[in-house]
């Protein structure tokens, strides 16, 4: 069988078989319309390489001491001052590390190059811009080989569920959802399994020829993971799928313990509810033995600070805050995430409890009709805006806050929003605040999923 071009450009190592397993993903019947092409980009060596981060990852203690720091710590602190742009105009370390000021996402919003190290050559680098539920929109410095890294943190997170993923070459092992009017969705091969096959994709109905074909196509792909958010969950749960998964994966914002349990019930696996951010990947899963959210990166420091950056006692509750991290073209120092827990050292690792992360929230349209907040993100995006919040309240009507430098932009925003919800009542507010914000809320009881 002939290899595509175009397929090889993202896939750099693709054989007949993972070329089998794009064409299948693409040309079955009730496929949805795929609106972009990706794939991992790895190169062979890439690929062997990665394979031994999977192994260190699945056998690496993760913590350290309670009344101290890693060991890697202190080296880590000194390479990311010597290459980091940022990190180097620190006047001195001689104060110790909790001297070292924190960072917030706003400071990376606002030149994310001074944030990348000088020695991580631009050839192969990649970025994308988040657009989550919170905080400010963000340009994320990244690499094939951390984007693939992700895979070890979630065979970690699985391993303690019992699960051992075995779907290989000719199977799909991971479909990725959404719930969005525009998605950017895509078919790629796993290469560390064998070129499974991968399918991020849409569940909004416009993506699809049929809103049936949804049905028919996770059947037919019969993926061994099945990860989303609790919106793109809660869409799952109202189609009359056939096919079980091994296990569910939550990511990127608070799953609620009554949605878990409904999910766990219907499709019979374990759902793991995984804290993770753009600017730090998997952070953590909750564990109900331990009653909280168990750490998951050996090479990453959190802290838990108060509202003037000092850390607290062991047990309380405070702002996380993450230092290292997998990803070498964005090193973390001191950088706050706006999220909130406390932390606990256990015999299994560090603990978060009670964290406090970002919950999903929905818009009702004057319709009627409700609209995920990523959809508000993208129909905002062609302004140059670096911190929002957007209020719904139970009579329908909409509170825009904006810096006070993007408030001349405020009619063309409001148009904005009309075209996306239709015509509800918009107050335009200037927005007064040097942390991190929730960008979205709402006081209508149905928000959520």
């Amino acid at each position: 069988m002939p290899l595509r071009a175009e397929d090889l450009a993202f896939c750099p190592t693709l054989t007949e078989a993972g070329q089998r397993m794009l064409d299948f993903l693409r040309e079955h019947p009730a496929a949805p319309r795929y609106t972009n092409q990706s794939g991992h980009r790895l190169l062979a060596d890439e690929v062997q390489a990665l394979r031994g981060f999977v192994d260190e990852v699945k056998t690496a203690r993760v913590g350290w001491p309670g009344d101290g720091v890693p060991d890697w710590l202190p080296d880590f602190v000194a390479q990311t001052c010597r290459e980091v742009p940022a990190y180097r105009e620190l006047p001195t370390l001689s104060g110790g590390f909790t001297s070292l000021p924190t960072t917030r996402r706003a400071d990376l919003a606002t030149d994310i190059a001074r944030y990348v190290p000088d020695p991580v050559p631009l050839d192969r680098m990649i970025n994308f811009r988040t657009t989550g539920t919170t905080g400010t929109p963000l340009l994320i410095a990244s690499h094939p080989v951390v984007a693939s890294r992700y895979l070890a943190f979630h065979l970690r997170a699985l391993r303690r569920a019992g699960i051992e993923p075995r779907h290989g070459r000719g199977q799909v092992g991971v479909v990725l959802l959404g719930v969005q009017k525009r998605c950017f969705t895509y078919v790629s091969v796993t290469p560390l399994m064998d070129e499974s096959g991968l399918a991020k994709i849409n569940l909004h109905p416009d993506d699809w020829r049929h809103p049936d074909d949804r049905t028919a196509y996770l059947d037919a792909l019969d993926a061994e993971v099945i990860a989303g958010d609790p919106l793109s969950f809660g869409e799952l749960l109202t189609l009359p799928l056939r096919t079980r998964p091994r296990a569910l994966l939550s990511v990127g914002m608070t799953l609620s313990p009554g949605l878990r349990e409904t999910l766990q019930q219907r499709f019979g696996c374990p759902v793991l509810d995984l804290y993770s951010m753009n600017e730090a990947g998997p952070i953590a899963v909750y564990d109900e033995a331990l009653r909280g959210h168990l750490l998951l990166q050996p090479r990453l420091y959190v802290e838990i600070l108060d509202a003037q950056g000092r850390p607290v006692p062991e047990g309380a509750r405070g702002e996380i805050t993450l230092t290292g991290g997998f990803n070498f073209c964005l090193p973390l120092l001191r950088y706050r995430t706006g999220d909130h827990a406390a932390l606990e050292h256990t015999d299994e690792g560090p603990v978060l409890k009670g964290l406090m992360g970002r919950a999903p929230v929905r818009f009702r349209s004057a319709g009627g009709d409700w609209i995920n907040n990523i959809d508000v993100t993208h129909a905002l995006a062609p302004w140059p805006l670096t911190q929002y919040a957007l209020h719904q309240g139970n009579d329908g009507a909409l509170r825009l806050r904006l810096t006070p430098a993007a408030l001349h932009h405020g009619p063309a925003l409001t148009a904005a929003l009309a075209h996306l919800l239709g015509p509800l009542p918009v107050t335009v507010e200037p927005l007064h605040a040097d942390d991190k914000v929730l960008q979205y809320t709402s006081d209508l009881e149905a928000c959520g999923p």
